[in-house]
């Protein structure tokens, strides 16, 4: 009986030992497929927008169309006064001043604006005949003075130069004022003999405006001898200011 147990104790023991040793022994590893990242996601567009304006120069009163086009937005607004818009379109505006307007376009992927300018002039009031006239009655008297001469002579002095290139200029400018010249002697010598002189200092003028720059076709003499004496007494003094060219505004 003795015997027995012991042989069963024995066997049990062999049993714990050898169930021991099994669990000793490493498992293998299992190897788990590595899933890959998640794409990314793309990020949204930027929105792109464009403004233009026809015309850009306008007189106060004009109107002016604006136009515009725009992507990858889901906001439009055109500042100032116009607000709110559809994505591409146009719209006319009447600014009073200058203004610069300028297109804001939104969505996912940020902003962008553009921005056009309008300049606006302001209307000219309007200017009635006889106003223009005495203004340039009044510049022709200011920039156009009688030149003299020499006793018996149609020669262009040195003085006289200078008023005749102030003359110039001014008919330079003022392109469509006609001038008449007239040519005018002292008392001494015949009718006929001073018409001729008058005539060939209206002319020696006249000659020296054109070779300033000044077209003939402006320019028409005519000669009255010693028959509009500008001073009269009879004295070298008073007979120099009658040797002259006189100018008159033309038809």
């Amino acid at each position: 009986m003795h015997l027995r147990s012991f042989a069963q104790a024995a066997g049990l023991a062999g049993l714990l030992l050898a169930l021991a040793s099994a669990g000793c022994k490493k498992q293998p590893e299992v190897t788990r497929p590595v899933e890959p990242p998640p794409a990314p996601v793309p990020a949204p567009p930027r929105p792109t927008v464009t403004l233009q304006a026809s015309p850009t120069f306008i007189q106060k009163g004009e109107t002016v169309t604006l136009s515009w086009s725009s992507t990858n937005a889901t906001n439009l607004e055109i500042a100032p006064g116009v607000g709110r818009v559809a994505a591409e379109g146009s719209t006319r505006v009447t600014p009073d001043i200058s203004v610069t307007y300028t297109i804001t376009a939104s969505g996912p992927g940020g902003t962008a604006n553009q921005s056009v300018r309008i300049t606006v002039a302001a209307a000219p009031l309007p200017a009635r005949p006889e106003e223009r006239q005495a203004t340039l009655d009044e510049l022709f008297r200011e920039n156009v003075f009688d030149i003299y001469f020499d006793y018996d002579k149609a020669d262009i002095r040195p003085d006289a130069r200078d008023s005749l290139a102030r003359t110039a200029e001014f008919l330079r400018t003022h392109a469509d004022i006609r001038i008449v010249i007239e040519g005018h002697c002292d008392e001494r010598g015949s009718t006929e003999y001073n018409i001729a002189l008058g005539q060939r200092r209206a002319e020696a003028a006249r000659q020296f405006l054109i070779s300033l720059g000044v077209t003939g076709d402006r320019l028409d003499t005519v000669s009255y001898g010693k028959e509009k004496p500008f001073c009269m007494e009879s004295n070298e003094a008073c007979w120099q200011q009658n040797r002259r060219a006189h100018f008159v505004q033309g038809p």
